[in-house]
């Protein structure tokens, strides 16, 4: 079928052709089988003498009908009923007989002996094939143009296909052409042949006829006259076969002369198939001249920036990755050539990416929770998934923390920076120092040998952790209560609190209290300077203690 409005008019002539050289090639085989018709066999002619005989009953049953019915016509009333009564039967006869002509005649093309009827039945068969034949329309299935090359690829092999099948039907056409002047010149040779042989007998016959008006005077027999009537039917047939032999020459040479031209047509169709794969290739190479000018001159400009040797081969490896991503798109594109369903392709990819990229995603949006009121900010001493720093850096998707701890005691700098993606604002949690002061509870922890009165030391050192954080916990109270902005935070001490408990070999009293986190070291020295003065028996005043260095 066409494919283009270019091979329209090729496929209309070819079926125009084929359905013209079946008629002819019907014809003949119908001739033919009028002329030869098939020795009869003897289930065939038993079948036959059945059927004569039934045909001659029946004629007998049309032939007392008649009779019947014309003296019923005419007979009184008292023969009326009985003439009835026998044209009832004569017709029950009729009718039986005709059924044994019927099945006879049935019977007799099965077994091959009624060529007329068979070539009727195939008369009647070939015509309702050409009726349907001349109502065809040939339709342009117009094929959906696609780029790229996959799709230019699978065009060219389409077409190649089909330049393959047009060639056939052309080779095949030139062959049974050429197969047919084979014939026509056969046929010709034989007629020349028997007009040689024929001629010597009708000049010995007639030796004082010279030209033809002189045959109408000859007198000819009955037998003759059948001679002569069968050799002109004769000779008719044959003038009647070659003309369809000269018509179906030519029918063959149009044929394999449209085949021709459609597969010129397909092949300009292929040309222009090829030529859009070569310009998708020279794009291809395009695509890659460009993007290794990019690369060099991406390298060059970097190399003359003042950055630091990582971050220049941090941006190199960036811009090297983005351009062979942009190359690697734009080559799929040529090659895959643009998508038919964008929109539905477009969902599937945005789905896809959403899955890919949730983590992305979600920290986006955890870094306007984190940009709110209840968020953090940029010096700000949180924990994070177990992990204590400061916060040096709060970008779109990550927050990156300066660790504290994770060497002797929470609080020590590590020098470790930990990045967090800001989904942990919205899927975990965080603690943060929500107050300006950051203030933290600590804890000094002493131990007495048994033995020893420990209350007196107890008060002592309570006294001395009381006097050096009163400041510090009336602030933080004050804080605290601001930020909570809550009554029931109006009862919150940050006083120290004092726990004693028996242990083995002795009392351990642990006091906690309340520090600001960048002075946590420096009062936990002094206060365990205090301890071991007291321990040690010294009475040592808040105002004569020792500078902590």
């Amino acid at each position: 079928m066409p494919t283009s409005k270019e091979e329209q008019p090729f496929a209309e002539e070819a079926l125009r052709l084929g359905d013209q050289e079946m008629d002819l090639a019907f014809a003949a085989a119908v001739r033919d089988a009028e002329e030869n018709p098939p020795v009869l066999s003897a289930e065939a002619k038993e079948i036959e003498a059945r059927l004569q005989k039934a045909e001659k009953a029946l004629d007998r049953d049309k032939a007392q009908v008649a009779q019947l019915t014309a003296a019923a016509d005419k007979a009184g009333e008292a023969r009326k009923d009985a003439l009835d009564d026998q044209l009832d039967v004569a017709k029950a006869e009729q009718d039986l007989d005709q059924d044994e002509v019927d099945d006879a005649k049935q019977d007799l093309i099965r077994a091959g002996g009624d060529p007329k009827g068979r070539i009727q039945a195939m008369v009647d068969e070939h015509e309702a094939s050409s009726h349907a034949a001349d109502s065809f329309h040939v339709a342009v299935s117009n094929a959906v143009e696609e780029r790229g090359l996959i799709h230019r690829f699978e065009q060219w092999s389409a077409l190649h296909q089909k330049q393959l099948l047009l060639w056939q039907a052309k080779q095949e056409a030139e062959s049974a052409a050429a197969y047919f002047s084979t014939r026509h010149k056969a046929r010709e040779a034989q007629i020349a042949g028997e007009k040689t042989s024929a001629r010597p007998a009708e000049t010995q016959t007639n030796p004082g006829q010279a030209t033809a008006s002189s045959v109408p005077r000859v007198k000819l027999s009955r037998e003759e006259s059948a001679s002569l009537v069968k050799a002109t039917k004769l000779r008719s047939a044959v003038a009647k076969a070659l003309a369809s032999l000269d018509k179906r020459i030519d029918d063959e040479k149009q044929l394999a002369e449209n085949y021709g031209n459609w597969i010129e047509a397909v092949a300009a169709k292929q040309r222009a198939v090829v030529h859009g794969a070569l310009k998708g290739i020279s794009f291809i190479l395009g695509i890659l001249l460009i993007g290794i000018f990019f690369d060099s001159w991406l390298e060059r400009l970097l190399g003359k920036t003042s950055l630091d040797r990582r971050q220049v081969e941090t941006m190199r490896t960036l811009t090297r990755v983005s351009v062979q991503i942009f190359a690697v798109l734009f080559i799929l594109l040529v090659i895959l050539g643009p998508p038919s369903q964008l929109g539905t392709i477009l969902g599937l990819a945005g789905a896809g990416l959403t899955v890919a990229l949730k983590d992305f995603i979600v920290g986006f949006l955890g870094w306007f929770v984190l940009m709110g009121k209840n968020g953090v900010r940029l010096g700000d001493w949180v924990e994070i998934n177990g992990v204590t720093g400061e916060v040096v850096e709060l970008g779109m998707f990550h927050t990156v923390l300066l660790e504290t701890g994770n060497w002797t005691d929470s609080g020590h700098p590590t020098g470790r920076r930990v990045t967090f993606t800001n989904s942990y604002a919205i899927e975990g949690h965080y603690f943060n120092f929500s107050t300006s002061g950051q203030w933290m509870w600590d804890e000094l922890q002493v131990v007495l040998p048994t033995g020893q009165d420990p209350y007196p030391v107890i008060d002592a050192i309570q006294k001395k952790v009381a006097e050096a954080t009163s400041e510090s916990a009336k602030q933080a109270e004050q804080e605290w209560q601001r930020a909570a902005s809550s009554r029931q935070m109006n009862a919150l001490s940050a006083a120290p609190a004092v726990n004693v408990k028996p242990i083995i070999g002795g009392v351990e009293i642990a006091v906690r209290y309340i520090t600001r986190a960048n002075e946590r070291y420096q009062l936990r020295a002094k206060l365990y300077q205090t301890a071991v003065e007291l321990l040690g028996g010294r009475k040592v005043l808040p105002s004569q203690a020792p500078a902590q260095k």
